[in-house]
């Protein structure tokens, strides 16, 4: 019923690279601990279970990437914002574990929380 669009890490890669106007917003909804350890780079911090909270932050022109670690709370997302919203989002299929088992660079995010 609420089916989620899927793209797995080389395919993400190729439209981060192709995105010369920084158009795509990658989500991770992984957890503080988990987001400090290392994100794909852009990657902006809202854990999962803040998005009912938050997904006003987002519109219906944002190109969302959704991604955590394996993939299982991204599609949440993605589901979440199908049921309720007009807001497409696309799942990182894999997660965060699909990238680094392609060879795409993890970096440390720019943190500023204690």
């Amino acid at each position: 019923m609420f089916g989620v669009q899927e793209l797995d890490a080389v395919d993400l890669k190729q439209m981060l690279d192709n995105d010369t106007e920084k158009k795509i917003r990658l989500i991770d909804v992984r957890s503080q601990g988990e987001y400090a350890r290392g994100i794909i780079e852009g990657g902006e911090f809202l854990p999962l279970h803040t998005l009912p909270a938050r997904y006003h932050e987002f519109s219906e022109e944002d190109n969302l990437v959704f991604y955590c670690g394996s993939g299982n709370r991204s599609i949440q997302a993605c589901r979440f914002l199908a049921q309720n919203t007009n807001i497409k989002a696309i799942n990182l299929r894999g997660g965060l574990f699909s990238w680094y088992q392609a060879g795409l660079d993890i970096v440390r995010p720019n943190i500023s929380w204690a």
